[in-house]
């Protein structure tokens, strides 16, 4: 089981990899599109360039659940996987079930294409199989599977999924923004945060832009809190870094900015019991202040710099001050102090134990 469990967290984020730079530019260009009062249309005849950016950007959305699926497929059962991963990525679309459908297809033909290549074929037949036979069969059994079997709970399952979302008060959108704010930097951007990112992206195809808010801003939170609780105990003459943390500091900040959480890993892993409770507080917070008073992205990434193309701005602004407040002011308050040999590294201690070495008694004859 825990085997099994390996290989599809293994799949899933191999497609995540590939699906980013989709998901990043297509974003973008929703946003440079929007900021310059684009929209999406489906005629030429309307055509300029705003429009152009967001038509491109929306429609680079839609392809989410053919690359998901794709690269599900490909992980699985290389190159014959990709063509029946993609068309049961398109299925998904078909059937309204956006990204779900997505994962799901792809895990689908991705084992469909592993069972077919392993069956023995005749000497003539092999040579059509990567490229003719692998992915026909695999397309035919996939789509007899989805349309007529998982169809209808697949599209249902979606559907129930997006009106519990949008049904949501204030109250519960606090809530549900905190978890989604701490799951989603839970391990600055490693294998359990990109689960819940993957999921705001896969809502951001349907429509639903709140979550998406959240992961931006709360991939920013741990970066900026600790170069904030830096800033907080140097005011109040604590010394709470080592110099080389300090530098490392100076790069993760401009790293967050641009929504780069991994910065501050080698940070974190020095002093994780203290540096994780406050980084997951700050990021829930953020999470709640933007969700619970309707802050939603249109762009999946670019840190500080899509903001301005959020909803309400503002609510952004002080959703990711006032988590990086928190997570700055705890850290500032729990971390031990530092004596200045542990600031600088101690050099003096290795010099003594350098002198304490007793080298009369060899002798070199």
């Amino acid at each position: 089981m825990k085997k099994a469990g390996s290989a599809v967290k293994k799949h899933l984020l191999t497609s995540i990899s590939y699906m980013l730079p989709l998901i990043v530019a297509s974003g973008l260009l929703i946003a440079i599109g929007n900021l310059m009062g684009g929209k999406q249309v489906t005629n030429l005849a309307q055509m300029n360039f705003p429009n152009a950016m967001t038509t491109l950007g929306v429609l680079g959305m839609g392809l989410l659940p053919s690359f998901i699926a794709g690269y599900i497929g490909y992980s699985i059962a290389d190159r014959p996987g990709i063509a029946p991963g993609f068309l049961s990525g398109q299925i998904a679309s078909f059937l309204g079930a956006g990204f779900l459908g997505g994962i799901i297809g792809g895990f689908i033909s991705g084992y469909i294409t592993l069972g077919i290549k392993k069956i023995k074929v005749p000497k003539w037949a092999s040579g059509l199989m990567p490229m003719l036979i692998v992915p026909t069969v695999t397309s035919i059994f996939t789509a007899l599977i989805m349309f007529f079997l998982l169809g209808s709970p697949l599209t249902a399952a979606t559907s129930a999924l997006n009106h519990f979302i949008t049904g949501l008060d204030r109250s519960q959108r606090a809530l549900y923004g905190f978890l989604i704010g701490l799951i989603g930097c839970a391990d600055f951007g490693g294998a359990i945060s990109k689960i819940p990112n993957l999921i705001c992206d896969g809502l951001l195809l349907d429509g639903i832009k709140g979550p998406e808010g959240i992961k931006v801003l709360a991939a920013m939170v741990p970066p900026f809190g600790i170069a904030g609780s830096y800033l907080f105990a140097k005011l109040f003459h604590k010394k709470i870094y080592t110099k080389r943390e300090v530098e490392t500091i100076e790069v993760a900040f401009p790293m967050g900015c641009c929504m780069i959480t991994e910065g501050v890993i080698p940070i974190a892993m020095n002093d994780l019991l203290r540096t994780l409770p406050c980084t997951w507080i700050g990021c829930g917070i953020t999470g709640m202040i933007s969700y619970a008073w309707g802050n939603e992205s249109s762009v999946p990434s670019g840190g500080i710099f899509v903001i301005p193309a959020m909803s309400k701005p503002l609510v952004a602004i002080i959703a990711l001050v006032v988590g990086s407040l928190v997570t700055g002011i705890l850290l500032a308050i729990i971390k031990r102090p530092l004596t200045d040999e542990q600031v600088n590294g101690s050099p003096e201690k290795e010099d003594e134990n350098e002198e304490d070495v007793d080298l009369s008694g060899i002798d070199f004859q």
